[in-house]
């Protein structure tokens, strides 16, 4: 479990909203990524403003872990602490969120980054959240019930946005559909680790904070299979793949982004912006 310097495990309530904040942190700066590289500007513009919408809800969900930390242990801390000075192994997204542009490479290999990889991703990532935010609008945690409730709003957005495209290239040219159904097949086995309750889910869940992704893994399903269905994409056999990020465990991909991410503010500890 994510562990702070006293090495005593952070409680469940804290330890999950961190899990969100660091899940909407990561696939922000990865869609950042596009800002300047975009295949149009539309969509340039589109992914700029749904990378503004990931990060305004980590620095709500960071400023809210902060006011709890800070009851819970006594210790505060802002929302910097969480995005620049944390290690890699006490980031808990899941693995999904970091994985590059461009498919199934080594950090260290150079691609064109690929459009249908970005898309596909937000699209298996919005069909949950869009399901998530609802129900965590109801959470015990009065700060988290409403920051639910703005992202919910939020997130219609970004799955339309997301399936719109699925559908546009997957049911398009043969390229493109070739290139979106590679896409689904290498990020479809990730979404195992979103559905694998742990112990920190199940006791925010007993205690009314949070809420097990398990059970809304039906009503996902139907959202990925109308519109995978719509675009003509075949849905890859089923596997027992399970990623670990939200244990600590992360990609070759994940150091490298935390380099991009945290650089300038390590390079100026202590600067204002």
């Amino acid at each position: 479990m994510t562990t702070n310097p006293t090495r005593q495990p952070l409680p469940a309530p804290l330890q999950y909203v961190l899990r969100l904040a660091d899940n909407a942190l990561i696939l922000g700066q990865r869609n950042a990524e596009w800002c300047g590289h975009g295949p149009a500007l539309e969509e340039d513009i589109a992914l700029a403003n749904i990378s503004l919408d990931l990060i305004g809800q980590a620095r709500l969900l960071y400023a809210h872990a902060g006011a709890l930390e800070g009851r819970l242990t006594g210790r505060v801390r802002h929302e910097d602490d969480y995005a620049y000075w944390r290690s890699e192994p006490e980031f808990r997204n899941w693995t999904l969120q970091e994985l590059p542009h461009h498919g199934p490479l080594a950090g260290t290999a150079r691609a064109d980054r690929d459009y249908a990889v970005t898309i596909m991703r937000n699209f298996l990532y919005s069909a949950l959240m869009a399901e998530l935010w609802p129900a965590l609008a109801a959470s015990s945690d009065s700060e988290l019930a409403a920051i639910a409730a703005k992202s919910a709003k939020e997130v219609r957005y970004h799955l339309h946005h997301a399936a719109d495209w699925v559908v546009r290239l997957g049911d398009g040219t043969a390229a493109s559909h070739q290139r979106m159904q590679q896409a689904l097949d290498h990020l479809l086995p990730y979404m195992n680790e979103c559905f694998a309750d742990d112990a920190v889910e199940q006791e925010a869940a007993a205690l009314g904070v949070g809420v097990l992704t398990s059970a809304l893994r039906d009503a996902w399903e139907a959202t990925v299979a109308a519109t995978l269905d719509e675009a003509t994409l075949r849905r890859p056999a089923p596997s027992g793949f399970v990623s670990t990020g939200k244990h600590g465990v992360h990609s070759e991909h994940m150091s490298y982004l935390l380099a991009e991410l945290q650089s300038l503010a390590r390079a100026h500890p202590g600067a204002q912006w």
